[in-house]
């Protein structure tokens, strides 16, 4: 069936971060939210009747992940992943977050080395702070309007790490990391005796033409030394759900890390979460495709728009995904100073480079999950800001 991404909902008065918190967090309810990083679309069908079905039977008492969770993930790791996963293989976790945080309290201590990539997402560089691990940064280089990886800096920096977070595909840029990238990670990485974290819960927003490539499924390197995170959570937009998978081939990573989960009791899902999880990866096919096909032509005419209007600033044009990393240099401003303007003339809020690791002043990520219309009137307000603006110097 054809689903309606143009539709546009409130989401105010809902408590969601990313509409109900903006007079918060940007000082004004008067913008475009285009920072946290779900979407404006509805969650489908399919998820939406799985959870009236459940609530119908109106008992809710304490619940396990049933077979067909188990085996509707497996599937979905096989028909995309191309990962060959047993229910052995897999855990429950209550948010992506939520499972780095566990392990890095499970595999280091106190001022060990954890090693991440910039820029990146903010809790890879803030859950190792907050847990007093010592953070190790490896700047990402820019070639063809994608990161790519300084293999030499990355081989110095992993020494005496205990574990490596690696957003796959990239966020903030959206870039989709190459089987040979991957491949040359997990040597690194299987040699120094690091523990890959592949966080891989942007994986299935693939745009059309691109493929997804899963760390664990590069090489048998990969698969010895990685923990895997997936989740329908950006994909469904079901973020409120804390619906998180996590996948171990390795059997020692696997009972030291699943062991921790368990005997701490913090990894069990709600009836809900293990619900929309179950619907997502056996019914999101159609849906997912159509989404993509959405996001593409979202993407389409930003590229168009910044080629036509905003040729002074630089944007990463993603792979995969809905987020969108903009340089705004050209405008010689401090980021505080980026932000102000940003918020108070273009009306529009994303969130700040300096989020994404040290070095990113006069970058901003830009949310593009949303209609068309929203997004053709932000870019919109963006331009006429900066056109304001070189008027107002002339």
């Amino acid at each position: 069936m054809p689903y309606n991404f143009d539709e546009i909902i409130s989401r105010k008065g809902t408590n969601n971060v990313k509409h109900d918190l903006v007079e918060k967090v940007f000082g004004t309810d008067d913008i475009i939210p285009m920072w946290v990083a779900d979407m404006d679309f509805k969650s489908p069908d399919f998820i939406v009747d799985a959870i009236k079905k459940r609530c119908e039977h109106e008992f809710f008492g304490y619940t396990f992940a049933g077979e067909g969770y188990y085996n509707a993930i497996i599937k979905w790791l096989e028909n995309r992943y191309n990962l060959s996963a047993t229910q052995e293989n897999l855990h429950f976790i209550p948010g992506i977050v939520a499972g780095i945080a566990y392990c890095i309290q499970a595999f280091t201590k106190e001022n060990d080395k954890i090693l991440i990539q910039t820029p990146v997402y903010p809790p890879f560089i803030n859950l190792p702070k907050k847990n007093n691990r010592e953070l190790v940064c490896s700047k990402l280089k820019i070639e063809n309007s994608r990161f790519t990886i300084d293999f030499d800096d990355f081989a110095e920096k992993v020494k005496g790490c205990k574990l490596f977070i690696l957003a796959n595909p990239h966020n903030p840029g959206g870039t989709i990391w190459t089987k040979e990238e991957l491949r040359q990670i997990a040597h690194i990485c299987h040699q120094n005796n690091v523990i890959v974290i592949a966080d891989e819960i942007h994986a299935d927003l693939v745009l059309p033409g691109f493929k997804h490539n899963s760390f664990a499924s590069v090489s048998q390197e990969a698969k010895d030394c990685s923990i895997t995170f997936i989740a329908p959570s950006k994909t469904f937009n079901i973020a409120g759900f804390s619906s998180s998978v996590c996948c171990i081939f390795n059997q020692e990573i696997r009972e030291e890390y699943y062991g921790f989960l368990n005997s701490n009791d913090i990894a069990n899902g709600n009836i809900l979460a293990y619900t929309v999880c179950e619907a997502a990866f056996t019914h999101g096919e159609e849906w997912l495709n159509e989404l993509t096909n959405y996001l593409q032509k979202n993407v389409d005419y930003l590229k168009t728009f910044f080629e036509t209007h905003l040729t002074m600033l630089n944007v990463m044009i993603p792979q995969a995904s809905y987020l969108v990393w903009i340089d705004f240099n050209a405008l010689c401003m401090t980021q505080k100073q980026l932000s102000k303007f940003i918020i108070e003339e273009a009306k529009v809020g994303l969130n700040s480079g300096t989020d994404f690791g040290e070095g990113y002043e006069g970058f901003m990520r830009m949310n593009i999950g949303c209609p068309l219309s929203v997004l053709e009137t932000a870019l919109n307000n963006i331009y006429l800001a900066i056109k304001n603006l070189d008027k107002r110097d002339k």
